[in-house]
């Protein structure tokens, strides 16, 4: 008779033990944040260059050619495009103080008359004279916005960049020795384990690729919508406010918020006298941020997190608390990949024939050991 084996379920010590883990990973990431970041940087360049890796392997190229191949195609066409970009960035630098600057003073102007607006309509706004006192504290804060943030910030990015130049260099040796490094951990595996870890390992690779994949059609989505709802309502350099909006995104809520200002600030500095502009730009946002919850989202990075929405917005605050703005960015990647493995190892805690396997196996290569040292 056959007793069928019964469907592992992972339990409440399996969750908690996952939570407690997602923690202390996001923890260390921001010990390591130097790291962290061209790691990430460099899967996300994996991923989008491993299909053609994959189909110069098909076609019979070696898989240190094919590496070699995509990346030098890849990077060229990165670099060319750093040296078209670069001359033009590096002039605009200079005029970025005035530019943030004149933003600011926009989003002043669009407050302050939303607040006269509201004391013609309210008397208590008026009694209180609330434009009046915003608008001083606000000027107050702008005055020495460029002064003492803006430099800050030049000198972070640059901080920033020799780190980042790590992630392409990363993400080469990854394409030449991502499957090297697969064969080499399989290899330290007991046999009876093999097809157990071998779907472990298939199954980590897939959550991290369908995240990162789906990451970056969730931009792409973005950033047309966004692009292109911000040229037909007239407001200046659509694509970069798109892109800029799609890549703040990535940040749970926070971005979002930080996306949807920019767009305001920058619609009001067009559009100074015509606050309807600034309404159909904080529409536009809206409807996209929606597009993205109930379509974007389910379609693209939906698809490799399988997680119950509650437990997914208390992550990201847990994420946040413990880690900041990296831990807004990495706590669902992480808690999906740890999801993985700590059902991967609670089927194996658990499963009975494998852990009798193993030890036959042992026991069996102790005899074959043995065999020569018996008397006869």
């Amino acid at each position: 008779m056959i007793f069928a084996h019964p469907t592992y379920r992972p339990g409440p010590v399996v969750w908690a033990a996952n939570i407690a883990a997602t923690c202390v990973v996001l923890f260390a990431f921001q010990r390591i944040l130097w790291l962290v970041i061209p790691f990430v940087l460099a899967l996300l360049i994996y991923y989008a260059l491993l299909p053609l890796k994959l189909r110069l392997v098909l076609r019979g190229r070696s898989h240190d050619t094919a590496a070699a191949w995509v990346s030098v195609i890849a990077f060229s066409l990165m670099g060319a495009l750093l040296l078209i970009g670069l001359p033009s960035v590096v002039g605009e630098a200079v005029s970025w103080q005035e530019s943030a600057a004149r933003y600011l003073d926009g989003g002043l102007h669009l407050l302050s008359n939303l607040l006269k607006q509201l004391e013609g309509r309210f008397s208590l706004f008026a009694k209180a004279h609330v434009s009046r006192a915003l608008s001083q504290e606000v000027a107050r804060f702008s005055a020495h916005f460029a002064e003492k943030y803006l430099p800050a910030i030049a000198m972070g990015i640059a901080s920033w960049s020799p780190s980042l130049l790590l992630g392409p260099f990363i993400a080469f040796f990854m394409l030449r020795d991502g499957w090297r490094f697969r064969r080499f951990l399989i290899r330290a595996v007991p046999n009876a384990y093999f097809e157990r870890c071998l779907n472990l390992m298939s199954q980590v690779d897939r959550t991290a690729r369908l995240y990162f994949v789906g990451l970056m059609k969730l931009t792409l989505l973005d950033t047309c919508c966004l692009a292109g709802g911000l040229w037909l309502i007239g407001v200046s350099a659509p694509l970069l406010l798109g892109v800029l909006t799609a890549v703040l995104a990535w940040i749970p809520y926070i971005g979002s918020i930080l996306g949807c200002l920019l767009v305001i600030l920058v619609a009001a500095t067009d559009f100074p006298s015509d606050p309807s502009v600034v309404y159909a730009a904080l529409g536009l946002f809206i409807v996209v941020r929606l597009l993205d919850d109930f379509i974007f989202m389910p379609m693209t990075v939906g698809k490799s997190l399988n997680m119950h929405p509650l437990l997914t917005v208390l992550m990201i605050f847990v994420g946040g608390a413990v880690a900041g703005v990296p831990g807004l960015m990495l706590v669902l990647p992480v808690l999906g990949i740890i999801m993985v493995l700590g059902e991967t190892i609670g089927q194996l805690l658990t499963d009975r024939r494998l852990r009798a396997r193993h030890k036959h196996a042992q026991a069996l290569q102790h005899r074959l050991v043995m065999r020569d040292l018996e008397l006869p």
